[in-house]
């Protein structure tokens, strides 16, 4: 199986990122291919534009969709953003590996999503979406740690649920393009936890990747 990382975290030693080696690590160990999108050590910009095409089709009107339908169909978009692109459709999973921001992605994964699920080229122009959507049989699931504890998140938390606050992430982006979405893995406020606590869920994130066959589906 291959799988994509796509990784949105400024420091290397941080939680996160631990979530995320031991992700990749234990993928390879149990004999699978695995490609990390690192979106801050690559400097990956997040802001779509003229920039991510080699060619124009109107110079006189920029309109960011049509442009990524043109680019699509001539081959016109740029190297960094094709590269995506192109380990966006080897890959059988994808991750998303994140610390929870405002409710969402964090900018620079967000700038992924706008510019690698481009139009023409993951949606439009005739192609199906949700379950006929262009990565159908392509699995996917977000890993991520919050600020706020679990109980923040509950049914009468004030954050409203931790389903709300996923929706526009795992049914409007990931599975609006196809994919299956796994159930999450999340670390609750691991800033707040003992590093025994940190060990427990390093350890039930490998299990959740061993097994990742096994994982319940939550859309598609």
């Amino acid at each position: 199986m291959k799988v994509l990382i796509v990784h949105a975290h400024p420091e290397p030693k941080s939680f996160c990122s631990a979530l995320k080696d031991l992700t990749a690590e234990t993928f390879r160990q149990n004999g699978h291919e695995v490609q990390i999108s690192d979106l801050y050590a690559t400097k990956f910009n997040p802001i779509g534009g003229a920039h991510d095409f080699k060619k124009a089709a109107n110079s006189d009107y920029f309109k960011y969709q049509s442009e990524q339908v043109n680019a699509y169909q001539n081959d016109l978009y740029a190297e960094d953003l094709k590269a995506e692109m192109d380990k966006l459709v080897s890959a059988d999973i994808v991750i998303f590996s994140f610390p929870l921001w405002w409710f969402g992605l964090p900018a620079i994964l967000k700038g992924w999503v706008d510019r690698v699920f481009a139009m023409g080229f993951a949606y439009g122009t005739g192609k199906g979406v949700y379950d006929t959507g262009v990565f159908k049989g392509k699995k996917s699931m977000a890993i991520f740690t919050t600020g706020g504890p679990e109980v923040a998140y509950g049914e009468k938390g004030k954050n409203g649920t931790i389903e709300q606050t996923l929706f526009p992430i795992n049914h409007g982006m990931l599975y609006f393009v196809g994919m299956s979405v796994i159930e999450p893995f999340i670390a609750y406020s691991p800033a707040r936890l003992s590093d025994e606590e940190r060990k427990k869920l390093l350890e039930k994130l490998k299990s959740k990747i061993e097994n990742i066959e096994k994982e319940k589906i939550i859309y598609g």
